[in-house]
């Protein structure tokens, strides 16, 4: 039977190159250290978007994006690339859908946000590699499962028909997102793909947004501002220096060619 996620389009070998790791067969340590990995080494951000040479979601476009030249994106992109990894090296993975926000207050978006699930040993595991604030590792899908994200308290509360994620921030728990449990083909991420990417007033297209994960802290970095996160300190937040964004593109390893560092500049100027 064909695969209709066309796993066998991803650079599986390239891939784990990328993170430093080799290929090892599925396990809780295993597919720890591949989500941590794979939220170090490539960014969250929709600096293609704003440029307007995304080329889509498909794994042969993906493969050359993250593998070929060391680019990330958003999670439709992350989660696809993670997702044809885990099938390759033989784990139980599941896509789902979600809507960021908090449905308590009625502050959520479409299904506009895409997760993973892992079956690994008699659990249900929550992937996220693609979130601005992203999980450093999975978390058991279990209502009130608390974990420690190196240092980032993190917690799933079972919400209807679907599962929230919740981080613990000053002023208490932040829900994230909630992700449902419908079934979800190609064509889904495809379209989810289209609108985020294309409506005028999605948020991806109207302002920048490039975060990562360092060694003992989360960087995000937009047009116009700074945020560095450390476990248990404050937030540190404040604007970006005239021709700073330069500065953090190089320190956040966003590998550019010069046209596109130009064009993204000015594009930036212009928001």
């Amino acid at each position: 039977m064909s695969d209709p996620w066309q796993t066998d389009r991803l650079d599986l070998a390239g891939y784990l190159d990328r993170l430093g790791l080799t290929a090892a067969p599925p396990s809780r340590a295993a597919l720890d250290a591949l989500h941590r990995a794979h939220v170090r080494t490539f960014t969250f951000d929709n600096v293609d978007v704003l440029l307007g040479q995304h080329r889509g979601v498909g794994l042969d476009v993906l493969s050359e994006k993250f593998v070929g030249r060391g680019r990330g994106g958003y999670c439709f992109e992350h989660a696809t690339v993670f997702a044809a990894a885990l099938d390759r090296l033989g784990y139980d993975v599941e896509r789902h859908l979600g809507r960021v926000g908090d449905p308590a207050t009625g502050d959520v978006q479409g299904r506009t946000h895409m997760t993973l699930e892992v079956r690994l040993d008699g659990e249900r595991l929550l992937c996220d590699p693609g979130f601005g604030m992203s999980l450093v590792r999975p978390v058991v899908l279990a209502d009130g499962a608390e974990s420690d994200q190196d240092g980032w308290p993190y917690r799933v509360v079972r919400t209807g028909g679907g599962w929230g994620l919740q981080r613990l921030r000053e002023a208490g728990w932040e829900h994230a997102h909630t992700t449902d449990e419908l079934p979800v083909l190609p064509v889904d991420v495809v379209i989810g793909h289209h609108y985020t990417s294309t409506f005028a007033t999605s948020h991806f297209r109207n302002g920048l947004m490039i975060t990562r994960h360092d060694e003992g802290r989360h960087v995000s970095v937009t047009a116009t501002a700074l945020t560095v996160r450390r476990p248990g300190e404050p937030t540190a937040h404040r604007p970006l220096a005239p021709g700073e964004l330069t500065d953090w593109l190089r320190a956040l390893a966003v590998p550019l060619t010069p046209d596109e560092e130009r064009r993204l500049l000015d594009r930036v100027a212009g928001l």
